[in-house]
């Protein structure tokens, strides 16, 4: 019964690459691979520029450059209603 059940859940599962076209994708980048008259050295770094993926990305340098992008924007928020009450303050000692 769970053979049956394993067997559903894999059809189902390639339904849904079929149906996303996740497996034309696949097959597409296989078969240009293959007529490669020279194969790459790294067949990742070939699939990844295959489907748009950018090679050789630092993750933990994006996360880090994010998390101070975001420390930066926090802080510029901050300053800008600072400089907003202070222009209200000097507006309404003008009249």
């Amino acid at each position: 019964m769970s053979f049956q059940t394993t067997d559903s859940k894999k059809e189902e599962f390639r339904k849904y690459l079929e149906k996303a076209g996740v497996i034309d994708q696949l097959t597409r980048v296989l078969v240009g691979l293959y007529e490669e008259p020279e194969k790459p050295n790294n067949a990742i770094d070939y699939v990844k520029k295959y489907l748009g993926s950018p090679v050789d990305i630092d993750v933990d340098k994006l996360k880090l450059e994010y998390e101070k992008m975001k420390d930066e924007n926090i802080r510029l928020k901050r300053e800008i209603a600072e400089l907003k009450k202070e222009l209200q303050a000097a507006l309404q000692e003008q009249n």
